[in-house]
């Protein structure tokens, strides 16, 4: 990746850039995002340290419970 930023979860602003993966840095647990095809999925139980190898165009703060989210772009 080139460029990476905190993300704050968000019910309506989308990422200022897709990621190209999201990093769990803090608490694991839900997180649930757009992606850049148009899909809401929540993945659950998402371990703490761990990458999900996504585009997300936004991450939501309703049912997300992972914490430190760094999208990688």
């Amino acid at each position: 990746s080139s460029n990476a930023a905190a993300v704050t979860p968000s019910d309506t602003l989308d990422l200022p850039f897709a990621s190209k993966r999201l990093w769990i840095g803090g608490t694991g647990g839900n997180v649930k995002v757009n992606l850049v095809g148009g899909t809401t999925v929540i993945y659950t139980g998402v371990p703490a340290g761990s990458y999900l190898i996504i585009r997300a165009s936004r991450v939501y703060a309703t049912l997300t419970t992972a914490t430190s989210i760094v999208a990688e772009y």
